[in-house]
């Protein structure tokens, strides 16, 4: 049986939606392990500066999987439009934070990972 187009659209965006939901997934771990390794009692405004934002960046990561992972028909798109987009920009900051912490590359490159993707996503809505 062959699938119409319609069908494989839909295919396609459920597979893209499926995509993103893994790579928040994915950051929303990274983050929480590079907040985790930031020493909280710190005497660093830095250090401390980025453990926060590490550990926003995995909340926001989670929230958005999350809200992929529950979209439905009934799902408000502006909603995760506006989701989309904080991730993107929380991941983009968060990246950029780790491009200045020694053996945090792969985590800076996970969070661009990340913000490629709900970007895409995004698009996808269109």
């Amino acid at each position: 049986m062959a699938l119409t187009t319609s069908q494989q659209e839909l295919f396609r965006f459920l597979e893209d939606r499926f995509a993103c939901a893994q790579t928040c997934a994915d950051c929303a771990r990274v983050c929480a392990v590079r907040a985790s390794l930031v020493d909280p009692g710190g005497s660093s405004e830095e250090r401390e500066l980025v453990r926060r934002k590490a550990i926003m960046c995995a909340e926001v990561c989670d929230a958005t999987c999350r809200v992929l992972a529950e979209q439905g028909d009934d799902t408000d798109e502006e909603g995760a439009r506006i989701q989309l987009e904080w991730c993107r920009t929380i991941c983009l900051e968060c990246a950029q934070m780790f491009d200045g912490q020694p053996g945090a590359e792969a985590a800076a490159d996970t969070c661009r990972a990340c913000a490629r993707a709900c970007a895409d996503f995004m698009a996808a809505l269109s």
